[in-house]
């Protein structure tokens, strides 16, 4: 993907709400991945964090999603939700398929891979991919999809339901 042909990210036409923040022990903003997010390495989701989100907010939901894919559509690599208010933080690992690290009641939808877990980085040889780390301030403790719901349904979901949004983006360029 060059540079000049990069796709918006993919709040870039959603209604604005207000923004708030997100680190990560594992991803820096504007950073490289590391193996531990690459699907063929460690396909590991990473540690998340986050403040400043509205007070109203009643859970909170996790996305990671990569604008670049060569698909039209661009390619989801995690959709989580039903996030308690009260967890600000994700340790590394918890996008798992088994679930370890998050609270109960969480919803892991199926990603673009087909599984309901973290996907990690895998774009095409030689090119190199953005990957957007999402979390969203929601207005209901209960979003409404299930684990079964297309990741596309649960962003149909989120855009009516945020109250806040941080992002933190990274790269990843597969060798050639």
């Amino acid at each position: 993907m060059t540079e000049g042909k990069r796709a918006p990210l993919p709040h870039d036409f959603h209604p604005p709400v207000p923004e708030f923040t997100v680190v990560s022990d594992d991803v820096v903003p504007g950073g490289v991945l590391e193996d531990a997010q690459v699907y063929a390495a460690g396909n590991t989701s990473p540690h998340l964090r986050w403040e400043g989100f509205p007070a109203a907010t009643k859970s909170f939901a996790v996305t990671c999603f990569d604008p670049d894919a060569p698909t039209g559509s661009g390619f989801w690599h995690w959709v989580a939700f039903d996030i308690p208010a009260s967890v600000t933080e994700l340790p590394t690992g918890a996008g798992s398929g088994s679930f370890e690290g998050l609270p109960a009641g969480v919803v892991q939808a199926r990603n673009d891979y087909g599984s309901k877990d973290f996907g990690g980085a895998a774009p095409p040889a030689g090119e190199n991919h953005r990957y957007v780390f999402t979390v969203y301030a929601v207005d209901s403790e209960r979003l409404g999809p299930d684990a079964d719901t297309s990741p596309a349904a649960v962003g149909f979901n989120l855009r009516f339901h945020t109250l806040g949004r941080a992002q933190l983006v990274a790269e990843y360029e597969a060798p050639a």
